[in-house]
């Protein structure tokens, strides 16, 4: 019986779920192909789902949140144009999967996540990953991340119910902004492009968790 050993029956579902659901379902930047093919997805749904990690759906993470799905992931990467020099922003951390693509993609990437348990298990799956050039705080994200700004490109993996202005005044000149909006998971995923005036571009329909600040309340756990 011919047995496939575990870190090649990973790396062949990766590559499916790239030729599929990735450039399958439009994504067509290589780089962003590459990035996807190269980060071990697996690594950041847990270890009960890893073996779903693959698929063409979102996977819960605990406390309410998720990692998206890989066509959502690639086409808000391909949507940001890196070329490999730019300091990008994430708000949402989330399992650490977004951030370890970016990072393959763009000089520096910080990223933000509210809820400490997650921040944890991101840093972890991202150092596993190779991810050298990330940096992450626990924190409330709404203000963004001052101290750095500005950022030639700005993504925000949450959903927000307006433009958040308070991040899109930290985006450099020229740069781009990444985020969902709309009502309750069920919003628009909009691109601003800023190159002395702003353009406004909508790529259609997602659903995304609610952008919310402050820590979990207590009690809020992992499921």
């Amino acid at each position: 019986m011919n047995v496939i050993p575990e870190e090649r029956r990973f790396r062949n579902a990766r590559n499916r779920m790239v030729d599929e659901l990735v450039a399958g379902r439009g994504v067509s930047d290589p780089a962003v192909h590459r990035a996807m093919r190269e980060v071990p997805r697996h690594l950041f749904a847990g270890e009960s789902l890893r073996f779903q990690a693959y698929g063409d759906h979102a996977l819960p993470i605990g406390w309410g949140q998720t990692i998206s799905q890989p066509y959502i992931v690639a086409l808000m990467t391909e949507a940001l144009r890196l070329s490999g020099g730019e300091k990008v922003l994430e708000v949402g951390t989330g399992s650490g999967y977004q951030a370890a693509v970016l990072a393959r993609l763009a000089a520096r990437v910080y990223t933000m996540e509210r809820i400490p348990e997650l921040a944890g298990s991101a840093r972890l799956a991202i150092d596993q990953s190779g991810a050298r050039n990330v940096v992450l705080r626990a924190g409330d994200a709404t203000d963004g991340w001052k101290e750095h700004a500005p950022f030639d490109r700005i993504l925000v993996t949450a959903g927000a119910d307006k433009f958040p202005d308070k991040l899109a005044v930290q985006l450099a000149d020229p740069g781009i902004m990444v985020c969902p909006v709309g009502p309750d998971q069920n919003q628009n995923l909009l691109v601003l492009e800023r190159d002395g005036a702003d353009t406004l571009i909508d790529l259609g329909a997602c659903r995304f968790v609610p952008f919310v600040s402050g820590r979990p309340a207590a009690g809020n756990r992992r499921t």
